[in-house]
């Protein structure tokens, strides 16, 4: 094997680079990314970054001189559109082809769109860096904001502007916020936390329209009749793993790079990373794993994997969300049959363990405000894995 590419400049292409050159891989490694960006950490985008508190300097994973030390070719600007497997070529949008002899996907998300409204100036979304430096200097001037869905980006979105001293409303047609990752007990608490900040969630209850004046939006109307006053909105309504260009590939594509327990697509491919659905061996069924560990860990199986190592990947997922004054971190796979109790400290005091069981059997656990025992939590699910 002379040629590796990457495509995919993101954290998980970046570890499966580096992984091929610690491993002994000492022939040609190319990573490939859409943005004009070298890789950098995306967590810190809907806190740090979107406050003000760091600049964007701060989150970029390497310096220059790294890649050049590391032998790692990089092609930024370069958006994969095809791939011939047969070939074992990648097409680029400006129509070069790059072959290689091993490949490994870590292109991501890309985030889920409403039908429309789009087009109205003060809409946003955010995934990359250019998108939240936009936001942020939107929120610089505005008063207002509402956040569309409750998720991961929503919720820290929304604390990060009510810090700043905007007015926020948080908008979702689920029952609580959060309530697809961690369930509705905690979920509800996730409400609570915002509503004591002063954020506005209006849950139950969808858009049907992003209303604008002049071209810029001025208001969400909702699907109960009742409309929301707004200089700026995010819609943060999930994301879709981006895949679009393996059609006719011969790569399976089913919430993302269907894989094997390795991380294996094809012949010679694998993924990594927030668009990798694989096999998770401990848990007996696929998975798709969008957090920043799970990028890290996969980015270095992946390439471990293509270089012949031939090992399972089956890690117990770690995340973590923080809101203002609040850390909720988690391990496992928390999904929402799941039955919580908490097993230590009190939710009224703002610190607390949580199980997760399903069928009787531990499968998650997660800490409010209460890191160090959750390291101890960790170990029993280990156990029950």
């Amino acid at each position: 094997m002379d040629r590796i590419v990457v495509i995919g400049a993101s954290a998980a292409g970046l570890t499966a680079a580096e992984t091929l050159r610690r491993e002994g891989f000492d022939q040609q490694i190319t990573l490939v990314g859409d943005e004009l960006h070298l890789p950098y950490d995306r967590p810190p985008l809907s806190k740090q970054v979107l406050s003000g508190v760091w600049e964007t300097d701060k989150i970029s994973l390497r310096k220059d001189a790294d890649y050049e030390q590391s032998s790692i070719g990089v092609r930024l600007g370069a958006t994969a559109v095809g791939l011939d497997t047969d070939a074992r070529a990648v097409r680029l949008a400006d129509g070069d082809k790059i072959s290689y002899d091993g490949l490994i996907i870590a292109t991501g998300m890309r985030p889920r769109l409403l039908p429309d409204g789009h087009d109205l100036a003060g809409v946003h979304v955010m995934r990359t860096i250019d998108d939240t430096v936009a936001l942020r200097a939107e929120l610089a001037t505005s008063s207002r904001l509402v956040v569309i869905g409750a998720g991961f980006l929503g919720c820290e979105a929304a604390a990060s502007a009510r810090r700043l001293g905007l007015e926020v409303t948080i908008v979702d047609p689920l029952s609580y916020p959060m309530v697809r990752q961690f369930g509705d007990e905690v979920g509800g608490l996730i409400a609570e936390l915002h509503r004591g900040e002063g954020v506005t969630v209006r849950t139950g209850v969808g858009v049907e329209q992003l209303v604008g004046d002049s071209g810029r939006v001025n208001a969400v109307k909702l699907t109960d009749g009742s409309q929301i006053n707004a200089d700026v909105v995010l819609v943060a309504i999930g994301a879709i793993p981006a895949t679009e260009w393996l059609a006719d590939s011969g790569v399976t594509v089913d919430n993302g790079v269907v894989c094997d327990a390795q991380c294996q697509a094809a012949p010679g491919v694998y993924a990594a990373g927030d668009v990798a659905s694989w096999h998770h061996q401990g848990f007996g069924e696929q998975i798709r794993v969008e957090h920043r560990m799970n990028a890290t860990e996969q980015g270095m199986a992946a390439a471990r994997n293509l270089l012949g190592a031939n090992t399972p990947f089956a890690p117990i997922p770690y995340f973590w969300t923080d809101q203002y004054d609040t850390k909720i971190a988690a391990f496992g796979h928390l999904t929402p049959d799941a039955k919580v109790s908490v097993e230590q400290g009190d939710p009224a005091e703002g610190k607390f363990i949580a199980h997760y069981t399903r069928s009787g059997k531990l499968i998650g656990v997660l800490a409010w405000n209460m890191p160090r025992e959750l390291r101890k939590a960790r170990g029993l699910l280990a156990e029950s894995f």
